[in-house]
């Protein structure tokens, strides 16, 4: 329920010639009252309360009250346990951890006293009058109302169509103005007015309303590679003077990645019920620099054929934000494409597919691995060995027979699989290091494969 209030931004000034004029703007902002409870009486708010009969704390049976949450909080099937914690007769009501917490029963609903801030991503409602405050009837009235930012101009009101025929002497016309927020920096509010006055004098009015839109929320963000899996941790500030209550925040990945968000399992001690996900708290961060961190998991997503879609460009995706203040007032940004850390391209690529999970010692073993052509050329042919240790001690991990193994051309963007016979030498866990990849025709030696650790039993 919004209310409007007084504080309007006082208009540019005006020349002689507009003093003269019978009609004038008055611009108010309509804002949802604030919350100002009594400290005199403070009072811990439990979401619980809602769930109580009217007269339940009054009632002949103090225990009334607990049996019924007992039952809403515990359903019979859980298996919890029979006591409620908390006291119900609001003797612990008075221990806050923060004021907007309290529940204060002669608090008062107080409309603000002054423009306020506006933010990105609001939505901003204005209550325009213009008044007549002369001694003369204007007619014929055409009313203009425009936003004008650095970047464009949003026309929010014109009765070029429709004109108010007349403004007696002390009356005035009312209306209101709504544009979603969604540029930082300076905003002028427009307002105009055509009018014939009471000399039958075509007369224009200009008034100018400036105000200035800050940034609710900053989010700030790390990227980090763990081999085929990219992690991405958000962190979400609150710039603002009201807590927010976040609706929503989402996570848009681009078309070549497909993303899960990571949560922290719950306490054991927390009981599932029906009732606590139906009232499943939204995330709160306090106002004045309050934080909240997400976490997600992104990986390359797969078409239809299985190929992975590791073409195009570095961008991740983009977060979609809503939220609501204190008394329900709604907020929503989207941020701009997230990039992650550009890594080189390579023209092929070698990989382990798959290794026996049982290994024994001095038994000989196949692994087999893939290499696939990442150009849109034909490439090769190949050669593939075990490169020397760089301490130049023995390896525990051995090829098998020919030392070299010999691969053909590769087609573009195709992908072919080979066996490596191999053999442990030593017990334990150890490690397959060393493969090594070689262009015949270009004389160019690929980096390794990465380590790949295996274990060597007994058989």
């Amino acid at each position: 329920m919004s209310s409007p209030y007084t504080g309007a931004q006082p208009p540019t000034p005006t020349t002689a010639a507009q003093q003269n004029h019978s009609l004038a703007f008055r611009v108010m902002r309509l804002s949802r009252p604030s919350l100002r409870p009594d400290p005199a009486a403070l009072l811990r708010f439990d979401p619980r309360d809602v769930f109580l009969p009217e007269d339940a704390l009054t009632s002949p049976d103090p225990s009334a009250a607990a049996d019924l949450l007992q039952g809403l909080l515990h359903p019979h099937d859980s298996g919890a346990e029979t006591t409620v914690p908390g006291d119900f007769t609001f003797r612990d009501r008075f221990l806050l951890r923060d004021t907007a917490d309290a529940l204060a029963p002669p608090g008062l609903l107080v409309l603000p006293q002054a423009f306020g801030a506006i933010y990105l991503g609001e939505t901003f409602c204005s209550y325009i009058s213009i008044n007549n405050s002369s001694g003369l009837e204007a007619r014929e009235v055409i009313i203009k109302a425009e936003i004008q930012t650095e970047r464009q101009r949003i026309l929010l009101l014109d009765t070029s169509k429709s004109p108010v025929e007349s403004i007696r002497s002390g009356g005035r016309y009312d209306f209101i103005v709504e544009h979603d927020v969604k540029e930082l920096g300076a905003h002028t509010l427009v307002c105009t007015a055509l009018y014939n006055d009471g000399d039958a004098e075509r007369k224009y009015l200009p008034q100018f309303f400036k105000f200035t839109v800050s940034n609710p929320l900053s989010v700030r963000t790390k990227v980090r590679t763990i081999k085929d899996t990219t992690y991405l941790e958000a962190c979400i500030e609150n710039h603002t003077k009201s807590n927010l209550y976040m609706d929503q925040v989402d996570f848009e990945p681009a078309q070549q990645w497909s993303a899960t968000i990571l949560e922290a399992d719950e306490h054991p001690s927390v009981v599932k019920s029906t009732i606590r996900d139906l009232c499943k708290q939204p995330i709160l961060i306090r106002a004045g620099g309050g934080i909240y961190n997400y976490l997600y998991q992104l990986r390359p997503s797969s078409d239809e054929s299985g190929q992975t879609k590791t073409e195009g460009s570095s961008i991740l995706g983009k977060f979609q934000i809503t939220w609501r203040t204190n008394l329900g007032e709604p907020g929503r940004l989207q941020t701009q494409n997230i990039h992650s850390t550009p890594t080189p391209s390579k023209d092929v690529d070698l990989r382990a597919v798959k290794v026996p999970a049982v290994i024994f010692i001095e038994r000989p073993f196949i692994v087999n691995l893939c290499l696939t052509n990442q150009t849109e050329k034909t490439v090769g042919p190949f050669e593939v060995f075990l490169a020397p240790s760089i301490s130049g001690e023995q390896k525990a991990v051995l090829v098998n027979g020919l030392q070299k193994l010999v691969l053909p051309l590769v087609e573009a963007f195709e992908s072919i699989n080979f066996d490596l016979s191999m053999v442990a030498t030593q017990l334990g866990v150890q490690k397959i290091s060393g493969i090594t990849l070689y262009a015949v025709q270009e004389r160019k030696h690929y980096e390794p494969l990465q380590d790949i650790e295996i274990f060597v039993d007994v058989e």
